[in-house]
């Protein structure tokens, strides 16, 4: 069975996408920028900023599915700047302390000028 999860607690889809799914005992989250759950808006101008409202945002994304970042298996992560990858982790570390595997790549540009954003892949207690 497939569910989609969702939570007001992290901001709203911006298109034709759920904040993340459910299949069986994995959740697929969508990947989340720095939107501020109630403005919509982006949070900050600098990396560090942005990076602990994005893992604020998957946090609640997890939250709402019965599960956390200790569950997570696997993040994919989007800088818009590969020279921000030390500031990055900094914050990424401290949310994310069970070392799943991931991928951390720099991109050309991010939805609504984002300079960061992560998705991840976390097994669920089912």
């Amino acid at each position: 069975m497939i569910s989609t999860v969702s939570t007001t607690k992290a901001p709203a889809a911006i298109g034709p996408y759920s904040q993340a799914k459910q299949a069986g005992e994995w959740l697929f989250t969508s990947g989340q920028i720095p939107l501020d759950p109630q403005s919509g808006e982006i949070t900050g101008t600098e990396i560090c900023v942005q990076t602990e409202q994005v893992m604020k945002n998957l946090k609640a994304v997890l939250e709402a599915a019965g599960t956390d970042f200790d569950h997570v298996v696997k993040t994919t992560c989007f800088l818009a700047d590969i020279r921000d990858f030390a500031a990055f982790n900094g914050v990424y570390g401290k949310y994310i302390t069970s070392a799943p595997a991931r991928s951390c790549v720099a991109v050309k540009d991010l939805p609504k000028g984002a300079l960061v954003e992560v998705e991840c892949i976390a097994r669920l207690d089912v």
